[in-house]
């Protein structure tokens, strides 16, 4: 068996004293860069963790999960909240909420969250917020307190659960492909974010299973909100030879987009057949009630709940994974129709 890492073992490999990697670990503000570069790259070289149950010692347990939502306006993440609080209150947690659309993407601030000891615990529904904070998180002594949901942050150790983003695009695009159409278009989320990424890759990957070729006018850029998916209806209202089929990278998208649509004159399905992504109420009711990609979100909120418990408890289950990814379905409504 491999002998565990000590702070010593730590602070040989950086060249610093015990002290200064302490120091770094917990305020990380109060060291220079240069150290604090050493300092968490001898952390990751040594494979060096926090000793819990001594920091638990000199701390008091809040009793509460922080979560942190990119927009409380967005009607996508209270199922995924409901979830949470399920599981987390069965635990005598409280469940904490924060927006951050006021957070800058490069800001600092995750450890300010768990290091004032307000919450035990963070649920990271917002995939702008990494950077250097979660460069500093995958060896600093909170790493062991976050996960994310829905979302992710690319190159860092953070725990996760995910909806199959490249399955509900490719199942997308099958239907749309069934129905008879060869020009699809897709209406991308913000740039730079991993879920917009993962869904504009899951369209070209598709499409070129299908063997179907698409001009670049075809990745229309957009937002996960209804004025994007208005913008994107007038992009695409504008190009010489307009797609048939569009796949929007979420619901509220395709909400605008049928609407600006509908205002030129063109009707959806008959005009253009529209898939969306999410599944969030409105969805169903909406009219044409919209076909779309279907996310357990509840299920996504108690999955990541439970994961953050054995995270905290440093008891995970035998077959417990740090990214759990959930099989997401087609909901075929009267937004799509056959081609003509």
């Amino acid at each position: 068996m491999n002998k565990r890492s000590k702070i010593q073992d730590v602070a040989k490999a950086a060249g610093v004293s015990t002290a200064t990697v302490s120091r770094t670990l917990s305020s990380p503000d109060k060291v220079s860069e240069k150290t604090r570069d050493s300092v968490l790259k001898a952390v990751r070289a040594t494979s060096y963790r926090v000793n819990r149950a001594a920091r638990n010692l000199r701390t008091q347990r809040s009793g509460a999960i922080l979560t942190l939502v990119p927009s409380l306006r967005n009607p996508f993440f209270s199922d995924i909240l409901s979830g949470l609080e399920r599981v987390l209150a069965g635990a005598d947690y409280n469940l904490l909420i924060t927006d951050t659309s006021e957070v800058r993407p490069d800001s600092n601030t995750l450890h300010s969250y768990l290091e004032g000891g307000q919450a035990d615990g963070l649920v990271i529904l917002d995939g702008s917020i990494g950077g250097a904070d979660l460069e500093l998180l995958n060896g600093g002594p909170y790493a062991d307190q976050i996960i994310y949901a829905c979302e992710w942050f690319e190159g860092t150790t953070v725990p996760s659960v995910r909806s199959d983003n490249a399955q509900g695009i490719e199942a997308a695009i099958d239907h749309l492909s069934e129905l008879g159409h060869t020009k699809i278009a897709h209406v991308c989320g913000p740039a730079g974010n991993v879920l917009s990424d993962a869904r504009k890759r899951g369209f070209m990957v598709s499409m070129a299973k299908k063997n179907l070729s698409y001009p670049v006018e075809y990745l229309v850029a957009g937002d996960f909100n209804l004025e994007a998916g208005r913008a994107a209806a007038r992009t695409i209202l504008k190009l010489e030879d307009p797609p048939t089929g569009v796949v929007c990278a979420s619901d509220e998208l395709a909400f605008g987009l049928i609407a600006e649509l509908g205002a030129h004159g063109l009707s959806v399905p008959d005009d253009v057949s529209v898939v969306g992504f999410d599944d969030i109420e409105m969805a169903e009711v909406f009219v044409p009630a919209l076909t779309t990609i279907h996310q357990d979100r509840i299920e996504l909120g108690r999955r990541a709940a439970k994961l953050l418990l054995e995270v905290l408890a440093d008891t995970p289950a035998d077959d417990s994974e740090t990214t759990v990814v959930l099989p997401v379905t087609l909901v075929a409504r009267n937004s799509t129709a056959p081609l003509t």
